[in-house]
């Protein structure tokens, strides 16, 4: 299956359900100044403590926010709306944000648990819902650290692990669209200055834990960037052999030998990001550009590679669930 359904959508909501609310195992991100900040997960964190770390867990919210959303008659809909109510309160959220205020955590999930927070607010703003107000004061703090932070970046970084800026960008730009006009110009900006004199990419990837497409990810986010035209002129430049099936990596789901190993499982995050970054690519291209039909089925292949195991260990269902969601939501028609 590549196409989104409420059987599929339940199934995902469930497994995210089953662990949102799991402390251990924990992975944290966390500075110690002193004995005082040894804590545990619950203790730091009182929303985002499941899921094996933080950015997971504020992740694997949008992710049942969204389903919720789209199917509000799914059994797990009441379910997300009752734990949501619980959950993401002005209380819990003032103590997240005073946990950013802590010495030494300036470089707290910099820059994509960042960008996963602006997008579950964006996500609980569209529910009629206290939740996206609630939420507000995590946001605000999360775009007043990309405001500080993007302009000092002289490079942009291109791992396809969870520094990379492009995703970064392209979560935050879709959350600026609507929140922020200040940081959307920043992120315009920034990605210009970056990405758009970038050509002939060699794609060497993937990398051996990674769940991101570097090449992909960033043609991904100039795709939000640049008008159709100017897209469409970037990207032949940008991926200039890809009629003719080059780089063959792009269009090669990744192997992943172990899934238990919560590194090599990135790839199957990969298949599932690269999907969705063709879809979005194909979209924006439009139907008739020469590589679009390439691209989908390119995608559909990645989905068929990666989705049926989702559930196979821990190490990958405490978050690919929502790597799926982006995949199957990015039709060629657009997001759902």
């Amino acid at each position: 299956m590549t196409e989104l359904d409420a059987a599929l959508a339940e199934r995902f909501a469930t497994l995210t359900l089953g662990h949102l609310g799991q402390e251990y195992p924990h992975k944290l991100d966390h500075v110690m100044n002193g004995p005082e900040d040894a804590a545990t997960p619950a203790a730091l964190h009182p929303i985002f403590f499941g899921s094996f770390d933080w950015h997971s867990c504020v992740h694997g919210w949008w992710q049942v926010l969204r389903l919720a959303r789209l199917y509000p008659h799914n059994p797990s809909a009441a379910v997300v709306r009752a734990r949501a109510d619980a959950m993401l309160t002005p209380a819990k959220v003032v103590a997240e944000v005073a946990y950013l205020q802590r010495p030494g955590s300036a470089g707290f999930e910099r820059p994509y648990g960042w960008a996963w927070a602006l997008a579950l607010h964006g996500e609980a703003a569209r529910h009629e819902a206290p939740w996206g107000a609630a939420l507000a004061p995590l946001a605000e703090a999360f775009a007043t650290r990309f405001k500080t932070f993007l302009p000092k970046l002289t490079y942009p970084i291109r791992t396809g692990t969870h520094g990379n800026t492009a995703f970064a960008l392209l979560l935050a730009l879709d959350w600026a669209r609507a929140h922020d006009a200040d940081l959307e110009r920043l992120i315009e900006a920034r990605a210009r200055d970056w990405f758009l004199g970038d050509a002939g990419c060699q794609a060497w990837e993937p990398g051996g834990d990674e769940f991101l497409s570097p090449s992909l990810i960033e043609a991904a986010l100039m795709s939000r960037v640049l008008g159709e035209s100017d897209f469409a002129t970037w990207f032949a430049a940008f991926l200039p052999e890809l009629a003719s099936g080059k780089p063959a990596t792009l269009f090669t789901p990744a192997t992943v030998s172990d899934r238990s190993d919560g590194k090599i499982a990135h790839l199957d995050g990969l298949n599932l990001s690269r999907a969705w970054c063709w879809r979005l690519v194909a979209s924006a291209l439009g139907r008739d550009y020469p590589i679009s039909a390439v691209a989908m089925d390119a995608a559909t292949r990645h989905i068929a590679a990666s989705l049926p195991h989702i559930a196979d260990d821990y190490m990958g269902t405490h978050w690919l669930a929502s790597f799926a969601l982006l995949a199957l939501l990015a039709l060629a028609a657009g997001e759902g």
